[in-house]
């Protein structure tokens, strides 16, 4: 299970807040807004990839800031997690290494590497079926908070009863809320020589046994998600062998020694370069907006490729070097009032969250216009220094 690292105990509200460097004032009137007031929609809809919409929900500017330093200083700092944990947790250091091993899709990937036999089940709609009962548990169990303090926390993380995407805090308390279940899981399956890890709301076991029996790991887990009444995606839920077909975990094939990417993936990648190599070629088109959409989406694309040190991403990167997006007189204009309106607002607004947001679009934008306005750049990153957050 999960284990809480710090000696010092954070035994009340009144000490929380301290920890967290609000006032208590600030802290009571956040947690006992109206829900539907603490969160706004997304200005844009998310979907699923089966079509269905994605029920995501914006915290404001008050409730974000406290759940960022929740995260910061309570879910990074004070948890030692569990070495099948993936996916939104820090990256850990290695021993004797200076380097960190990432705990990504990549990195849980390759503990399934040379598998045989695949069992994947999926829990549907996670987070909205993580009861804010569940979450009171995991805050006054495994955390040792005292009763108000853990009512607090749930008022501060969830959203009508739930948890709810979008928020900062959601995705760790997801892969923390089987704390007191899943280990014992995970030793009863290692008795069978079995490879258990969850990425977020995704469970892989795999052996390295032809063919095998997965029916007993799937009855242990089964009973792990109903004791948290969790639905599982049935649909989603399957078993593979190497026999039939290549053994895929999060996209990559984990039938070698590392993972890798399909080879039908990496077509798609060097394809898309191609296709942005000649959209770069049409007149005007690598000045504009949708072209650095495109550019960035390739760039994310080509970088999955470093990710399982394939030899084709530095080549797909140069070429993408070649090819970067052009800025525009528009860029020009756009940088000046930004600046214009960080500069007024730098004294009272420079810790917000937009303000900060704004001011790292800024810098990114003063990059882009470097490349043909460079006494323009010089003089706008001159200015920005002087109001940095």
């Amino acid at each position: 299970m999960p284990k809480i690292i710090s000696r010092k105990k954070i035994a009340n509200v009144d000490n929380f807040c301290r920890a967290l460097e609000i006032s208590r004032a600030e802290f009571d009137l956040v947690a006992f807004m109206d829900d539907d007031e603490k969160y706004k929609d997304p200005r844009k809809l998310a979907f699923k990839k089966n079509g269905k919409q994605r029920i995501v929900k914006c915290p404001t500017q008050q409730l974000r800031r406290i759940q960022s330093r929740v995260n910061e200083r309570i879910f990074k700092k004070l948890i030692q997690w569990p070495e099948f944990i993936f996916g939104s947790i820090p990256n850990e250091e290695s021993v004797g290494d200076e380097q960190e091993i990432k705990k990504d899709y990549v990195t849980c990937a390759s503990q399934h590497c040379e598998a045989k036999s695949l069992f994947k089940i999926d829990i549907s709609d996670f987070f909205s079926n993580i009861h804010q009962d569940y979450v009171f548990e995991l805050f006054e169990k495994l955390f040792n908070y005292d009763e108000e303090l853990s009512r607090y926390l749930v008022r501060i993380t969830c959203y009508k009863g739930t948890l709810v995407q979008g928020a900062l805090t959601s995705s760790y308390i997801a892969s923390l809320i089987l704390w007191n279940v899943e280990r014992s899981v995970v030793k009863r399956l290692g008795r069978w020589n079995l490879v258990y890890t969850r990425l977020v709301d995704d469970i892989t076991v795999s052996s390295k046994v032809s063919k095998f029996n997965f029916d007993v790991a799937n009855y242990h887990i089964r009973q792990m998600l109903i004791q948290k009444d969790l639905p599982i995606n049935e649909d989603k839920t399957k078993v593979t062998y190497s026999s039939s077909s290549p053994l895929l975990v999060h996209g990559l094939r984990v039938s070698f020694k590392t993972p890798r990417l399909p080879s039908d993936e990496i077509r798609k990648i060097r394809a898309a370069v191609q296709s942005l190599e000649k959209l770069y070629s049409e007149p005007d088109y690598n000045t504009s907006f949708s072209y650095r959409k495109d550019y960035q989406r390739c760039v994310g694309r080509v970088n999955k490729l470093a990710r399982v040190h394939h030899e084709k991403h530095k080549p797909l990167m140069n070429r993408l070097k070649k090819i970067r997006p052009k800025p525009s007189i528009v860029d020009l204009k756009i940088s000046y009032r930004v600046l214009a309106k960080l500069q007024k607002d730098y004294k009272l607004k420079c810790g917000k969250y937009w303000y900060v947001k704004q001011y790292w679009q800024l810098i990114d934008r003063i990059n882009l216009i470097n490349q043909t306005f460079h006494h323009e750049a010089l003089f706008l990153r001159v200015e920005a220094k002087k109001i940095k957050p």
